[in-house]
C-alpha cells in the first residue's frame, strides 16, 4: 500500500510540474540554467519514477532516480524558504517541509527495495 501511495504522490507531483508551472518556475533556484527546462525534465523524472515504482523489474533503479532527484530539488527547497523570507512572506510552512525530504528519501528507499522472499 505504502509503494502504491509514493507511486500517486510522485506521479501527482510530476503532473504538477506541467499544470502549475509558475509554481515550480517560481522555486528554481537563480543560478541554475534553464530553468523552464529543469521543470519539464525534473517532471518528467517524477512522473517516471512514480510509474516506475509501480513495475517490479525497474523498480531498485526507479527508487534510485528518484532518491537521486530528492537530493537534487532540496536547492529549490532552501530557495523558496529564503525568497519568502527575503519577501517578508510567511516561511513557517517551508521550515516544516526542509526536514521531510530526508523522510521521502528514506520512504522512497523502502518502498523500492526487493521483498525479501523465503
Amino acid at each position: 500500500m505504502s509503494r502504491f501511495v509514493a507511486a500517486l504522490f510522485f506521479l501527482a507531483a510530476g503532473i504538477g510540474h506541467f499544470v502549475m508551472p509558475a509554481f515550480y518556475l517560481a522555486m528554481m533556484p537563480s543560478w541554475l540554467p534553464a530553468p523552464g527546462l529543469l521543470v519539464v525534465v525534473s517532471g518528467v523524472a517524477e512522473m517516471a519514477g512514480g510509474i516506475g515504482l509501480l513495475v517490479r523489474p525497474v523498480r531498485p533503479a526507479a527508487g534510485i532516480g528518484l532518491i537521486l532527484l530528492l537530493v537534487a530539488v532540496f536547492p529549490a527547497n532552501v530557495e523558496m524558504l529564503l525568497d519568502a523570507r527575503a519577501a517578508g512572506q510567511p516561511e513557517g510552512w517551508l521550515w516544516v517541509r526542509l526536514p521531510f525530504q530526508p523522510l521521502f528519501i528514506w520512504w522512497v528507499w523502502r518502498v523500492s527495495r526487493p521483498v525479501p522472499r523465503p
